[in-house]
């Protein structure tokens, strides 16, 4: 599902460049203008997770790229922004005036700041104007209202996820190893803690060397502890009524303090401060020396290269563990899906809007899967993998393109979709699994969306680096830098930057925008 909203958006983007470079000249179903044969152009961002090979090209010029091109009759120029650094990117290229034509986030907290910076425009009237598909898509639709809106005007475009996407944050462990040590899967943090500890000093490898870590993990790590704690800095809380900042809560304190104590106690690598993209952890992954992964419930990359390093290893997916204030899901996204919004300075909405058109008709399944007959064969309409290595290079990174999808496939369709040789047939079923153990547990939302209004967004900004470099002090610093002291420098830094105001102004939105409603 991931690949195919990746190709929607692609699809989006490529309109978006056509309307941003061509003259507001009227255009047909081919992406040329009436008034001369050349090519819409558009510029959009993508998000660059590492995934594309030096032999397939690069984010911005790929097999991808290039089939999304010549089928939408549209040149579309990539913009890749760093995964991990994402917003940050995409702000200094607005402040430089360089932003694409199109860009997009999952944050609708994000989105509202750019909205707040005028960096965006509003799209109703484009869309009710040029639309067709996606116009009729948004109708069977509803519930994806509220996630586009801001002060009632529609600023993002976007699609629904499917079971597959709303799935996010995973956790595995080595059955094997606890297997071999006698031991039982966690099921509370101090268990989880245990079983660390026995995975660091217990040689669960056998090759008598002291070279193992309790885990490693993606850039979900402290989002996964946060999510076990209720506490998740990308939401905010109802805690009696009153609505509190995710890294404010009291509960944050115990995030710290789980977070410390595995860094302390070198249950992890202490080196992953510096692993921006996490590759040396996704290395000490799947060479077999961690016992743990904090990651993401689909990690079929990983899964077989850790097969193919240690064939004898069994992962499997792990639940949440509860903690002393309960048992929480795992992150879970909204229904909302990507969220695509216009630079403010886009010359031709109407190619991107037909650009939307283009994506929601299905046209992502193929962004999204390959070609068929090559990448993949249709069995009672579920794509089947033909050659796993292959797809591996050249269709991992396709799904990043889909922008705007329909794609929601079942556990069970997983055995159907991969390739037929035992490592990926294997996966197959410990993915399907990983999908139910993902969505078993409730994630903790207490409202739809997080409040958004001027000053926040203005608080915000400032405070997430001071909250980091506080947060890199707690863990890494020792004891003279404790999880209290960390909790009392955050509070103090929140109300010096005007905190106390936006607590109220974010309860007033709260009783306003979605208490009784």
């Amino acid at each position: 599902m991931m690949k195919q909203k990746h190709v929607a958006l692609t699809l989006v983007a490529s309109l978006f460049t056509i309307a941003a470079c061509s003259s507001p000249t009227s255009s047909d179903n081919t992406g040329k203008s009436s008034g001369e044969n050349k090519k819409l152009e558009v510029s959009v961002s993508i998000l660059d997770r590492g995934q594309v090979a030096s032999d397939e090209g690069t984010y911005e010029s790929n097999r991808t790229t290039k089939y999304i091109s010549e089928k939408s009759g549209i040149n579309v120029k990539w913009v890749p922004i760093l995964r991990t650094e994402s917003t940050k990117k995409l702000n200094t290229l607005i402040a430089a005036g360089e932003a694409p034509d199109m860009m997009w986030e999952f944050g609708r907290d994000y989105m509202a700041t750019l909205k707040e910076q005028g960096a965006i425009q509003p799209i109703d009237e484009y869309i009710e104007k040029y639309s067709t598909s996606y116009k009729a898509y948004l109708k069977a639709h509803p519930e994806l209202k509220p996630y586009t809106m801001f002060d009632g005007k529609t600023y993002m475009a976007t699609s629904a996820r499917g079971i597959d996407a709303i799935a996010n944050h995973g956790m595995w462990i080595r059955q094997d190893w606890l297997d071999k040590l006698g031991l039982k899967a966690p099921t509370t943090m101090d268990e989880l803690v245990t079983v660390m500890r026995a995975f660091r000093d217990k040689d669960p490898d056998g090759n008598g060397k002291n070279d193992t870590l309790g885990a490693a993990f993606n850039y979900n790590y402290t989002g996964i502890i946060q999510a076990m704690y209720a506490s998740n800095k990308s939401n905010w809380y109802l805690d009696n009524d009153k609505i509190v900042y995710g890294g404010l809560t009291d509960r944050y304190a115990d995030v710290l303090a789980e977070l410390k104590l595995f860094f302390d106690e070198g249950l992890i690598d202490k080196e992953y401060i510096t692993d921006k993209n996490f590759q040396k952890e996704r290395q000490l992954f799947v060479t077999g020396k961690a016992g743990i992964y904090f990651a993401s419930w689909n990690i079929s990359a990983e899964y077989r290269e850790l097969k193919q390093n240690v064939p004898n290893s069994q992962l499997v997916p792990l639940e949440p563990v509860s903690t002393k204030y309960g048992k929480f899901g795992l992150y879970q996204e909204p229904p909302a899906n990507r969220l695509i919004v216009f630079n403010k300075d886009m010359k031709n909405p109407e190619a991107a809007i037909k650009l939307l058109d283009w994506w929601i008709d299905k046209n992502w399944f193929d962004v999204r899967f390959g070609t068929e007959g090559v990448h993949y064969k249709l069995v009672n309409g579920v794509p089947q993998t033909i050659d796993a290595e292959k797809n591996k290079k050249e269709t991992i990174y396709a799904p990043e393109y889909a922008v705007l999808d329909q794609w929601s496939p079942k556990p069970e369709d997983f055995a159907v979709m991969a390739a037929t040789d035992a490592i990926s047939q294997e996966y197959a079923k410990v993915q399907g699994e990983s999908l139910k153990v993902a969505m078993k547990n409730k994630y903790r939302r207490d409202i739809p969306f997080n409040p958004t209004f001027p000053e926040l967004s203005e608080t915000s900004t400032s405070f997430g680096p001071l909250s980091d470099d506080i947060e890199t002090k707690v863990i890494t610093g020792g004891a003279q830098y404790s999880p209290q002291w960390g909790m009392e420098q955050l509070r103090k830094e929140w109300k010096r930057l005007g905190g106390d105001n936006v607590d109220k102004l974010a309860q007033d939105w709260y009783e306003k925008n979605v208490k009784g409603k």
